[in-house]
């Protein structure tokens, strides 16, 4: 028996933390921070319920804040054990955890508190960090552990991990499937997301659990809508964006747009540090993506296009730029980024479009905003929504309800049971139930700090 224990992610859509104690070994599986616009909120602060000198191996999916934001604070609080991720991860970790120092220090300072880790703890970390490719197993203890394909974002893994059981006569393999993130394939950039086939157990995401997203020729048809409205209206269309993968996704497509000649040149600002170093790292794992976009990249940068300006410095020049035009800043969430400022600037603009491209958790600026909120505070600042407020459901990097379904049931006659988490409450309720109506498959919604044994 093997027992897992939910620390994080558990009733919550963000704070991926699982423990996997196989009798052998103590694995952590992603050790990430809850999505909170305060830096300061005591739930990122808070200690560990386990000791980090007792973990035996960390496994990260993939690079987003909440699968990796706690990780230095691991190493600051005594982590000795080898942390593994594929490659483009770990280079997009050292991208993120150092951008997370710069905002964590400037939030830290004005709002008195004190960061989650600073740069000798994220540099402790990547010091123990070693990485394995997809599809090429490597042992911890008596288990075996494979990457698969996520198609989250480039890097973001599948965790398999396998041993025999040894109290079978015939030695079965059995296994169990950490699934990280699920990417919404097929997408642009990225391979589809591998197959669960064979696994007894699969712990899951359910983000979208309860939700059918619209269709990807619907997402761009609608982006290019918003951005012609914006054209004819004389305005500014701003879109807060995620750094990693969903920012590369919106200059791939207008960039193609503008290539096929459905879309006129616009001006374009990119307006995020983070999402532009991120996007050089794509460059640099371009064997990893799909072949369609490997193929684009034989003609040129498939990240630029005419009429984009990649800010580097923050001035206000994007303000005094002439309309009609776009801007894409980070963070996704409005937790925090260059987006602020635009905020400020252009939600009281009744002329300008703010266009949502991702998820919004409970309890950030962007959740808030996007429920239709008249009046939000910013950085202590008091400003007024006029602008127009819409959204694009179809660029979610996350498999909605039927995508969800579709993967449970990939992994065929194997699965004997079902760990929905990294989803509100309502989504993974309604998950969980669908699984068992549909396939008759034990499906659990577990609660944060309860433990669960499995038969690995």
């Amino acid at each position: 028996m093997a027992k897992i224990t939910f620390y994080g992610g558990a009733g919550s859509v963000t704070g991926a933390n699982f423990l996997l104690d196989t009798g052998d070994k103590k694995i952590l599986i992603d050790c990430g921070t809850r999505e909170k616009e305060d830096i300061c909120d005591p739930e990122n602060h808070a200690p560990f319920a386990y000791d980090a000198k007792d973990i035996d191996a960390v496994i990260i999916t993939h690079a987003h804040q909440d699968h990796i934001g706690r990780v230095p604070k691991l190493a600051r609080e005594g982590l000795r054990c080898p942390i593994y991720s594929t490659p483009a991860t770990r280079d997009l970790s050292e991208v993120m955890f150092e951008d997370g120092v710069s905002v964590m220090r400037h939030d830290a300072e004005r709002r008195n508190c004190t960061p989650i880790y600073e740069t000798a703890d994220y540099e402790k970390a990547l010091s123990l960090w070693q990485t394995h490719p997809y599809h090429e197993p490597f042992p911890i203890g008596d288990v075996q552990v494979e990457f698969l394909d996520a198609g989250h974002i480039l890097g973001s893994a599948m965790v398999k991990i396998s041993r025999p059981n040894k109290s079978s006569h015939t030695a079965l393999i059995r296994s169990i499937i950490f699934t990280g993130d699920l990417g919404n394939s097929p997408e642009p950039l990225l391979n589809d997301t591998e197959s669960p086939e064979g696994a007894n157990y699969l712990l899951m995401e359910t983000v979208y659990g309860d939700r059918v997203h619209e269709g990807r020729g619907d997402r761009i048809e609608a982006l290019r809508r918003s951005i012609e409205e914006t054209r004819m209206r004389n305005g500014t269309l701003l879109i807060p964006s995620f750094s990693v993968e969903r920012t590369q996704i919106l200059l791939f497509e207008i960039h193609k747009m503008m290539e096929e000649g459905k879309l006129t040149r616009i001006p374009v600002y990119l307006d995020s540090p983070l999402a532009t170093r991120v996007t050089e790292v794509f460059r640099k794992h371009r064997e990893i993506l799909n072949p369609d976009a490997q193929k684009d990249f034989l003609d040129g940068d498939i990240f630029s296009f005419p009429g984009l300006t990649v800010v580097h410095h923050y001035d206000d020049s994007i303000h005094k730029a002439k309309n009609p035009k776009v801007i894409i800043a980070g963070a996704g969430m409005s937790s925090g980024g260059r987006i602020r400022s635009h905020e400020k600037r252009y939600l009281p603009d009744s002329n300008a479009t703010f266009l949502f491209s991702g998820y919004q958790a409970p309890g950030t600026l962007g959740r808030r905003i996007q429920d239709g909120q008249k009046k939000v505070m910013i950085d202590g600042e008091s400003v007024k929504v006029r602008a127009k407020i819409a959204s694009l459901s179809g660029y979610s990097g996350h498999r909605d309800r039927d995508g969800l379904m579709q993967f449970v049931e990939n992994t065929g006659e194997s699965l004997e049971k079902v760990f929905c988490v990294m989803g509100e409450p309502r989504a993974s309720n309604f998950f969980a139930q669908r699984v068992r109506d549909f396939h008759g498959i034990e499906a659990i919604v577990p609660q944060a700090g309860q433990s669960l044994e499995i038969d690995l």
